[in-house]
């Protein structure tokens, strides 16, 4: 196998969820490791752009350590089918959350209960906590987060409504057009928001985030259309009671760079600044991001078991 498609020693199994949302209907793509039947202990939604596969070096290894992972590709990304519409499917990241209950729905369907943690990265951890913002009952109780430098600003933060993000203009940037996966992958190595990146994790993205087009040419499977419709469309909290949340919440904010401003989180939250990190902390720091993972799943289980 070449470079781009080459995967770890453990492959994730896959998984496809049909689901009707407010927003179209269609299969959520999902990769799995850990146990095949059982509760999953950890659901994790990936950054803007990206896709489930783009993790799988951080999360495989906590599959081998017993717990059942699952990692989605949200709409518009990855092997996903909803719809993904820039300019009438999703007006904003409502349209994740809503996504996210529907899969949780699902789950709580077909395994009595919905994941004992929910996890994510940036655009991914934003979801995660606006699902957990505004979490239906009949999900049951709300579960625990680990998020990597999601993104959250507060609604009067400096930048906003002035000056289009510069995450979006590099998205409408985005070259998607390419002569091979692994002319995809030398034109990533080391450069943009790639630079931080380990060769092997540019590998694992661009697995799942390319196709064989009608014109023989490899193209992007999230479009940069719509990754720049995401940024135009950023979580913003209103009146948002975040410091109110009950449950155990760990962040891990970037050193530099960070797309996370809140300040105002719950007492119990382990809230950290990871020296040396940018933005992608999952991908710069995997030891200390499944530390944390696997911290939160433990914790939980002990708390279910003291009940």
């Amino acid at each position: 196998m070449n470079a781009v498609t080459a995967l770890p020693q453990t492959p994730p199994r896959r998984r496809h969820f049909d689901l009707s949302t407010p927003h179209g209907n269609g299969q959520i793509a999902a990769l799995e490791w850990g146990p095949e039947d059982g509760r999953h202990d950890l659901l994790f939604l990936h950054a803007n752009g990206f896709n489930a596969m783009t993790y799988t070096r951080l999360l495989s290894p906590l599959g081998d350590q017993g717990l059942r992972v699952l990692a989605v590709d949200l709409r518009g990304h990855g092997l996903t089918t909803l719809p993904a519409e820039a300019d009438a499917t999703v007006s904003s990241w409502d349209g994740y959350r809503d996504d996210l209950h529907a899969l949780l729905r699902a789950l709580r369907q077909s395994e009595g209960e919905v994941p004992r943690v929910l996890a994510g990265h940036s655009m991914g951890g934003a979801t995660c906590l606006l699902a957990t913002l505004q979490w239906p009952a009949d999900l049951g109780p709300q579960r625990p987060l680990v998020l990597f430098d999601p993104v959250v600003a507060p609604p009067l933060a400096p930048d906003a409504n002035r000056d289009p993000s510069p995450l979006l203009a590099g998205a409408l940037r985005r070259k998607n057009h390419f002569d091979s996966p692994d002319a995809a992958l030398a034109s990533y190595q080391g450069r943009g928001a790639f630079k931080t990146w380990p060769t092997e994790v540019i590998a694992d993205y661009l697995a799942d985030g390319l196709f064989l087009g009608d014109d023989q040419a490899w193209h992007l499977r999230c479009a940069p259309t719509w990754e720049a419709h995401n940024f135009s469309h950023p979580f913003r909290p209103v009146n948002a009671p975040i410091a109110q949340l009950p449950v155990p919440i760990t962040v891990l904010r970037a050193a530099e760079g960070s797309t996370c401003h809140w300040q105002d989180w719950p007492a119990q939250a382990d809230v950290r600044t990871v020296p040396g990190t940018t933005h992608f902390v999952p991908m710069e720091r995997p030891e200390l991001a499944r530390e944390v993972l696997l911290a939160a799943v433990q914790g939980e289980r002990e708390a279910v078991l003291a009940r």
